[in-house]
């Protein structure tokens, strides 16, 4: 029984975590693809690169991103030790 909980809960945590990974990596791209606003692009061009909006925005996302990429991991994890407990 236990076994079989773990499993489930793996499976439904991996899933979970890895549609908000992608969705979060996505997100991550978007500022750095699109022109924006051609006034704060202008504003942002004289500010040093880690200081950039959009620099910032990326980098918040991508580590967002790795994060559910590690709560993937764990739920794998689950599942795995899930499966071993099962057999």
């Amino acid at each position: 029984m236990v076994g079989a909980v773990l499993v489930l809960a793996g499976l439904v945590v991996f899933v979970y975590a890895t549609s908000r990974g992608y969705g979060a990596a996505r997100a991550a791209l978007v500022p750095l693809l699109t022109e924006g606003d051609p006034t704060r692009t202008l504003i942002d061009a004289t500010r040093p690169l880690r200081e950039q909006s959009r620099v910032r925005i990326a980098v918040r996302s991508v580590a967002i991103s790795i994060g559910w990429i590690v709560v993937a991991g764990y739920g794998l994890f689950l599942a795995s030790v899930g499966a071993r407990v099962l057999a």
